[in-house]
């Protein structure tokens, strides 16, 4: 059952989720604690650090990660509720300064062969972050990939990765569109979105761990609602299937 807003204000619930979400996160926060006095405390990092730090201990209720496998870990050494539930399907984005002269309404293959021998191309660590397998793998359906290593430069998280183009320490990069898309950003990128064909599903998951309170249920099964799911869109993200 869902638990009155009397019963769970000035709740604190602690979550760790990956770094995607940062800007759908904040709209989301800050609407549920507007409608039931809940504060939700967000630690934002790469998936697989996340979900390393949980398995040593990390103090948190819930994991929303950015797909999957790493939820599946999490299952299989017996820290979870259940299995966790897919909550949105993400989407790549290439990404050049707003004042670059690459031909970035092109594509990926038309930017990657118009680097020069130094120029840096941004993705995320795909040993850590799932967006940064995704990338990987457009870069190789496209024709391009693997980059050489000259000219790549990996994000701890596709928060960072993102921040290298944004601020031009790297000409060009592959981001998630939910983030390329937020206003704080926007404005110091070009943008293009990625076909979801070029690269498998980035189906996101999210499960609560054990341990969670009925406050972290009730934010867990918000998330899942039609309110919720509505933000989802509105960021870039599909819905689940």
């Amino acid at each position: 059952m869902l638990w009155p807003s009397w019963a769970l204000a000035q709740t604190r619930i602690k979550v760790a989720a990956a770094s995607n979400l940062k800007f759908v996160l904040a709209d989301l926060v800050a609407l549920y604690k507007l409608q039931t006095g809940v504060q939700v405390d967000v630690n934002l990092g790469a998936s697989g650090n996340l979900a390393r730090q949980i398995l040593q201990g990390l103090p948190v209720e819930q994991f929303i990660s950015a797909d999957e496998a790493w939820v599946a870990e999490l299952v299989k050494s017996g820290r979870t509720v259940d299995a966790g539930q897919r909550y949105a399907t993400g989407q790549l984005a290439l990404v050049v300064p707003k004042n670059s002269a690459l031909p970035w309404n092109q594509g990926l293959a038309a930017v990657v062969r118009a680097l020069k021998p130094h120029d840096k191309f941004a993705i995320a660590n795909p040993a850590l972050a799932p967006y940064g397998v995704a990338a990987e793998e457009a870069l190789l359906r496209a024709g391009v990939g693997p980059l050489p290593s000259a000219n790549k430069v990996l994000g701890d998280h596709i928060g960072q990765a993102t921040q290298f183009v944004a601020t031009g320490a790297a000409q060009a990069g592959i981001t998630a569109l939910a983030l390329a898309k937020a206003p704080e950003i926007a404005s110091a990128l070009q943008v293009l979105p990625l076909s979801v064909d070029g690269h498998a599903p980035l189906h996101q998951r999210m499960v609560l761990l054990q341990g969670a309170t009925p406050a972290a249920v009730n934010w867990h099964r918000f998330l899942l609602g039609p309110q919720a799911q509505a933000v989802f869109l509105r960021h870039g993200y599909a819905l689940p299937q």
